[in-house]
């Protein structure tokens, strides 16, 4: 049987966020209706990810692959996540897959949000777009995002400047919008390369007051639910090693 994929997402306690993760998970259940797709929440929501394995592992589950609904690499990720899977039933054998991103899948996501926000293809070479991330104080987060801005930009856009939200890491998305208004892009859109509504994708609405174009979160576009089964297959594939080894 294949592995059950365990989507692990963080929670909120803003109803939109769960309400966003769900609508993820049911697109990717639509998409490989032969794998068995199950959520859970490390925090403020249910069910939690510990009450998932439990009865995944009471139903007589044995393999799962735990899925971090995540865009980088950063304390969720390495210490959070792992911590909860140590604690899981013993007779449960799970593989963590890596986080979402990134991924040329997700920008294309990014693009299809700015489009449907009123872009054109046409409006590309003259945009500056900010890359605005929930932000981390993990230093290789910060770096993966400034690297997808500058893979970004090498796509078309007159300008790709990185941005966050939290007070972990600069500059604002105020102040990357005012940098390529000084730059002297024709219109400067934001791109929030986040997943779910929230907290702080609610201060990148707000930090995007001066911008022409706003685009949504990514949500439950469908190149999210691709690379999440591309995640989740490369995981089922790996060789579970002896503890020891």
């Amino acid at each position: 049987m294949k592995p059950v994929l365990l989507v692990i997402a963080h929670g909120s306690r803003d109803p939109r966020h769960a309400a966003t993760v769900h609508a993820l998970v049911r697109r990717v259940r639509s998409l490989r209706p032969d794998v068995r797709v199950e959520t859970g929440f490390l925090d403020f929501n249910i069910p939690s990810v510990q009450g998932v394995l439990e009865s995944l592992a009471a139903e007589g589950v044995r393999d799962v692959v735990a899925l971090p609904l995540l865009l980088t690499r950063a304390f969720h990720a390495k210490a959070d996540i792992p911590a909860v899977l140590r604690d899981a039933p013993p007779q449960l054998r799970i593989r963590q897959a890596e986080v979402l991103g990134p991924s040329p899948l997700l920008l294309s996501a990014l693009e299809r949000r700015l489009y449907e926000a009123g872009l054109t293809p046409a409006d590309k070479s003259s945009t500056g777009v900010v890359l605005a991330s929930a932000g981390s104080t993990d230093p290789e987060a910060i770096a993966v995002i400034a690297d997808i801005a500058r893979e970004w930009r090498h796509t078309g856009w007159c300008a790709v400047r990185p941005a966050f939200a939290s007070a972990a890491a600069l500059p604002r998305t105020e102040d990357a919008v005012r940098e390529l208004r000084a730059l002297g892009c024709a219109k400067v859109a934001v791109a929030p390369y986040v997943l779910a509504p929230g907290f702080l994708p609610d201060r990148i609405a707000r930090g995007a007051a001066e911008a022409d174009v706003l685009a949504q979160v990514l949500g439950p576009a469908p190149e999210v639910a691709r690379v999440l089964l591309r995640r989740y297959a490369t995981a089922s594939a790996r060789v579970l090693l002896p503890v020891s080894a």
